[in-house]
């Protein structure tokens, strides 16, 4: 979820189960994660943000979706490497 904590409001959801990010042809689990950090990137670009002030897994470690996500999002500057 991208969120604006300021006006509480959902500005992008987006999940490794709708069928918009994980369409035909069928993919593995990374990549649909991949896909997910693709998607929060354009909503970003289509929103005007340029950056991310947090970013909370709340409390669970970082598996494998989580990093293929995250290394897609820092690659366009939201996340420091």
């Amino acid at each position: 979820m991208l969120v604006d904590d300021q006006n509480k409001k959902c500005l992008f959801y987006g999940s490794t189960l709708q069928k918009s990010i994980c369409n035909n042809p069928p993919h593995t689990t990374i990549e649909v994660a991949q896909r997910v950090g693709e998607e929060l990137v354009k909503a970003c670009g289509d929103l005007g943000i340029k950056e991310i002030s947090s970013h909370d897994r709340n409390g669970f470690v970082s598996g494998e979706r989580m990093q293929a996500f995250e290394i897609v999002i820092a690659k366009h500057g939201f996340l420091p490497r």
